[in-house]
């Protein structure tokens, strides 16, 4: 029972210790902390500095009551005591006597008790038994601190110098890592010995329980093998990873077991399939999460996992809608369009017929790309494009294995996994520019893509799966074949997209170009119209291409100028009429000249057609001969082709010089100047043929060239004219131009039926078999000459070219 405070006994103020047990006698220091027991220490500075040092029960409790302590405790006196930065107050205290609290007062800021002095009683015991129980002591705290780690060896010499009771008890029980429990047993013992006798048993004990924990753990570390260690790790990390919110895959089984599912859910996958996708699922269950190979084959069963197997969308089988919308999107195109409506109609005959590979060549600008997402649009399919300009590694198309660092799909796999169904359409743009090096032919990557027989099982190197690409459709598009490898080529449905003739152009630009670029700038027709000879300028004289790309840009160059001065003029402004004016003070002088034909019938100048990468263009070819000694001179930055044509023309001139009056040696006597304006371009091809043919006639025999005669054609040593590529280009800007009569090779007549009407209708196309019939048309012969008397009448030939016969001329 604690005793009641009797009138005038000094009270002290108690310092109520968390997990420290203080021994009298002993030196020590400690932080304090909380605010009643800074209170007490500062009332004991100002009072004495004596205070009472209690430890309380429970080491949890902020504010400690009289239930709450022990009864014995200690008497201090405080040395030292300074406040650190963070308001704690670092105490030295010496421990003077050991005390019993009396009647504890809780009304004050900090208790507040009066004590007795609670000294040891004398040991009745031997003097020789008394000197066992401080060996004993001695004996099991060395056994002790050899199984404590970092024991200090001065206190272990000091426990082993000291005789004194009392004294080896105070530094044994500060120096020992017992529980405040056990502490504050040892100082309410009464004497002694008793002391002595009750922490040698305290020490055996420890020391036994700190032996068999070293040989639990000696055993169970030498039993533990290389799983079982690294069993043990993983638990830790796991520990460590739910502590830090990053649970792995051992304590998430639920993202396990969704894989799993995952796997067992995909029905359009073979057993053998299913079985590695559940055996690589397998292996990752037993991996670390942490592990990089675990990070490999999640990120595969990710990967395939987000391959749409069973996904799919059904097509528009509605052809009339589907026409509707190809021909919202795009003027023009009817063979492009025909053939996608063709497919649908065989579909909705037949719905698991095999899809057709469209390859789509043509000149930039004529539509190739866009027209590709009006398809997917009218067949109601996802649309991806893909572009394959500049791709040299076979495994941009097939993936890298996954065993290399970095892995991932090709881009086939990928445009799947954006699709997000198994049937969408898949444009491959650029085909052509493919190319191939020491990594490996994307081309013949793409053999397995493009063929509808084996597209059904292609294998990515890095799914490994075999995946079904027949339900696919792909269309490609290229502007040169002949940079395609054959059999690539031969797995596709070409469909050549030629050049849009000035009138198709002008409705490009008037139904769609112009209402687009005017909605992308914000301007309504309210503030712009663009006239029809407005139009005609533009495609005229400042675009040159075989598309429209060019063309649309011009317009929204017009649409800045206009959205500018609508901004700046403000209240101003008034409705633009754009016509040719207007254009010129907006992109400035005009960037071309519209090739037009002589205005008299010259001798020795013919005018010529030749293809290009961006349409038709008319070619003059020009002869002049003086007197000299028989050399031949080609300018105009010919090619190895045409300088071969000048050659055989000049040798077929010679066979039929009697004709036209050309006297027999003028190959000795005369020097023979080609020219091809304009000598910085390149030229090259054989359908100039005819061309130089006549216009060294015309020269040689000083005969006129009627001026709105045109012609291509290639020439044999034998006068025959050979069919030619490119008609429909070239008979655009024949028409573009002014000519009034196109002479083609006979076999070319079939390519007629390409041709624009509105060209047909303007011009008037001759069919020649020999160059005979050439000559006939082209000059202005007098009309009783011998020449035109030997003259046979032209044979027309509905024949179709030869493969390879077509040839062009590249400027």
């Amino acid at each position: 029972m604690s005793e009641a405070i009797r009138p005038g006994q000094r009270l002290l103020p108690v310092l109520a210790m968390r997990g420290i047990v203080m021994f009298e006698g002993s030196l020590a220091h400690f932080d304090v902390g909380r605010e009643k027991s800074l209170k007490a220490l500062d009332y004991a500075m100002q009072h004495g500095r004596r205070i009472l040092l209690v430890t309380q029960r429970d080491i949890m409790t902020e504010n400690p009551t009289t239930d709450n302590l022990y009864q014995y405790g200690v008497l201090a006196e405080i040395k030292q005591m300074f406040k650190t930065q963070d308001g704690i107050s670092r105490v030295l205290v010496d421990c003077i006597q050991r005390i019993k609290l009396g009647k504890i007062r809780e009304d004050e800021p900090f208790l507040q008790s009066n004590y007795r002095s609670a000294p040891l009683h004398p040991s009745e015991v031997e003097e020789d038994r008394m000197e066992a129980a401080i060996r004993l002591v001695k004996s099991l705290f060395e056994d002790y601190s050899q199984n404590v780690p970092k024991m200090n060896e001065d206190v272990l010499i000091r426990v082993m110098e000291e005789q004194e009771p009392h004294q080896l008890f105070c530094l044994i029980g500060q120096n020992t890592m017992l529980s405040y429990e056990q502490k504050q047993e040892l100082l309410e013992q009464n004497t002694d010995y008793l002391r002595l006798q009750r922490l040698a048993a305290i020490l055996d004990h420890e020391t036994n329980v700190m032996v068999i924990e070293q040989d639990l753990f000696d055993t169970v570390r030498e039993n533990l093998d290389r799983n079982q260690r690294e069993y043990v790790l993983r638990e830790q990390m796991k520990a460590i990873q739910q502590q830090l919110g990053e649970d792995g895959y051992g304590s998430d089984q639920e993202e396990l077991e969704e894989l799993q599912q995952q796997i067992k859910a995909i029905q359009n996958i073979s057993d053998q399939s299913r079985e590695k996708l559940l055996k690589e699922w397998g292996k990752l269950s037993k991996m670390p999460a942490m592990s990089q190979e675990a990070g490999v084959i999640r990120g595969y069963l990710e990967t395939v996992l987000e391959l749409p197997w069973d996904a799919s969308t059904e097509d528009n089988v509605d052809l009339k809608q589907a026409r509707k919308i190809l021909n919202e999107d795009h003027y023009g195109l009817e063979k492009v369009k025909d053939r996608i409506l063709e497919s649908l109609a065989v579909r909705q005959l037949k719905p698991q017929a095999q899809g057709q590979i469209l390859c789509l060549v043509g000149p930039p600008g004529v539509g190739k790309t866009s027209i590709g997402k009006s398809i997917a649009r009218a067949m109601g399919r996802t649309y991806v494009r893909l572009s394959l300009g500049g791709v040299k590694d076979e495994s941009d198309i097939r993936g890298h294995r996954k065993t290399y660092v970095g892995a991932m799909p090709g881009r086939i796999i990928n445009a799947l996994t954006q699709a997000k169904v198994n049937n969408p359409l898949i444009l491959l743009d650029e085909i052509d520019k493919m190319a191939n090096d020491f990594r490996g032919d994307p081309a013949s990557a793409m053999l397995e893509v493009l063929d509808g027989e084996q597209n059904n099982t292609f294998r990515d190197h890095y799914i490994e799966l075999p995946f079904d690409l027949s339900k696919v459709l792909f269309i490609t598009t290229a502007n040169d074949l002949s940079t395609v490898s054959p059999p690539l080529l031969d797995r596709m449905d070409v469909i050549e997209l030629s050049s849009y003739t000035r009138e198709e152009k002008f409705h490009i630009a008037k139904e769609y170009l112009v209402k687009k670029q005017m909605e992308k700038h914000g301007l309504t027709s309210k503030d712009a119209a663009f006239s029809n000879p407005g139009l005609y300028t533009l495609i005229d004289r400042y675009t040159r291409e075989a598309g429209v790309r060019t063309l649309e840009r011009r317009i929204g160059d017009i649409c800045r100028k206009i959205a500018l001065e609508k901004v700046t003029e403000g209240e101003e402004f008034t409705k633009k009429t754009v016509n040719g004016k207007l254009i010129e003070k907006y992109l400035g002088p005009k960037k071309f000249r519209v090739s037009s034909i002589p205005k008299t019938d010259p001798i020795g100048l013919v005018t010529g057609l030749a293809w290009t990468s961006v349409g038709g263009e008319t070619l003059e070819i020009e002869v002049s001969c003086v007197e000299g000694t028989g050399k031949v001179e080609i300018t105009g930055n010919l090619g190895s082709i045409m300088t071969e044509s000048a050659k055989l023309a000049v040798t077929y001139v010679r066979s039929i010089a009697d004709r036209y009056h050309i006297p027999k040696d003028f190959y000795k006597t005369k020097d023979i100047h080609i020219h091809a304006p304009e000598g910085a371009v390149p030229k090259d091809g054989p359908s100039a043929g005819v061309t130089m043919t006549t216009a060294l006639v015309s020269a040689l025999a000083k005969i006129p060239v009627r001026r709105t005669v045109a012609m291509t054609g290639e020439i044999s040593l034998r006068g025959r004219v050979l069919p030619i590529g490119g008609l429909k280009e070239k008979s655009i800007a024949a028409y573009r131009a002014g000519v009034k009569t196109v002479l083609i090779p006979a076999e070319n007549l079939p390519d007629l039926d390409q041709i624009d009407p509105s060209v047909r209708k303007g011009m008037e196309f001759l069919p020649m078999e020999t160059i005979d019939q050439v000559l006939e048309h082209a000059l202005a012969l007098p009309e009783k000459s011998d020449a035109h008397r030997s003259m046979d009448p032209p044979v027309v030939l509905v024949k179709n070219p030869a493969p390879g016969e077509n040839a062009t001329i590249q400027q």
